[in-house]
Parts: C-alpha cells; structure tokens; sequence
C-alpha cells in the first residue's frame, strides 16, 4: 500500500462530515509539522493523520461487532465509551479496505484517541497532532501547543493528564491505555 496524502484524504473524505474532514487535513498538515520537529517518518506521520478518523462515523453496531468477531481488538474496549472505538476498529477496517499493512501507522491510528504505553514516536506525533491542531480550543491546549516545540514527550504528558484530569472531571471512565501512557511518559 503506498497511497499519497491526497488519496489517504480522498478516500477518508466521504466517512466524515465537513468540519471532522477539515480536522483530518489539519492533523496531517500537524503531524508534517511534528514529524519534521523531531525527526520521524514524516509519510508515515501524514498518512496516519490522514488516515485517523475515518471510522469516526461508522455505526456503532458494525464497530461492536468488529470489536467482538477480531481477537486482535480487546474486549474491554466494549466497557468504555464509543468515542474510543473508531481508533483500533478503523485500523483494521483500513486493512481490510485499502491494504494498509503498515505496523506503525496501524499503530498509530489505533491508539490516537487513547496513547498506549510505550508509544513510539510515531504514535505521538499522530496522538499529539490530533490533540493539538489549529482548529481546537480549550482548556490547557495552547500550553500543549507551547511544549510541542521543543518536547514531543512532554507535550503528550501534558495532554493526556489534561485528557485524564477533564474525564474526571465529569466523573467519565478512563480508559486504561490513557494512565499506562501517561505513567510511561512520567
């Protein structure tokens, strides 16, 4: 599978409403960004943030389904909210479509809304670039931005404590993979 940037974006672009396309563009155009900063792949860093909501939309049952049928995908994830379920179900529905084999922008596309532990830089680049792109605003996200320019690791600590401290907040569950990232990067 070798797709450019614009059919990773082409093929996305039907899955999504308007504004989570023009998301999409501004997570690539940020991971480019964050890629080139701190010295990773940077076709990889593109696709996989072209590439990372494209199950956003789907309907829930087909995800559940997928999240029951693939033992690939754990279970527990069925426990937690289904906001966290387009990252690793649209991983391998992306396999399944286009051929995407590639670990790493698997990886990354996996585990964008939830860090893992042990990321690598590639998981980061597309976690932080989601977190931080131009078009989000709230809470905390300019001082993410702000560590972003001179530490990857830092700038993910910081989101994801934000990401932790914000569910708590609203007595949310947090999903496991979300505190075994953030405790690997402390």
């Amino acid at each position: 599978m070798e797709l450019t940037r614009d059919e990773a974006l082409n093929y996305v672009k039907p899955y999504l409403k308007v504004k989570r396309y023009e998301h999409t563009v501004r997570v690539a155009d940020q991971a480019v960004e964050l890629a080139e900063r701190f010295g990773a792949d940077i076709r990889k860093a593109e696709l996989a943030a072209a590439l990372h909501d494209y199950a956003k939309y789907k309907p829930l049952d087909e995800m559940k389904r997928w999240i029951c049928e693939d033992r690939r995908l754990p279970k527990d994830l069925l426990d937690y909210h289904h906001e966290l379920w387009h990252g690793p179900v649209g991983a391998l529905m992306l396999e399944r479509e286009i051929g995407l084999h590639d670990p790493e922008i698997m990886s990354a596309i996996r585990c964008h809304t939830t860090g893992k532990k042990h990321m690598s830089i590639l998981d980061k680049i597309v976690f932080l670039a989601d977190y931080i792109e131009p078009g989000r605003d709230f809470p905390g996200v300019d001082e993410v931005r702000d560590k972003a320019l001179t530490s990857l690791d830092r700038a993910c600590a910081m989101a994801l404590k934000n990401t932790i401290v914000f569910l708590i907040s609203k007595e949310r569950t947090v999903y496991p993979d979300t505190f075994h990232a953030y405790n690997n990067l402390i």
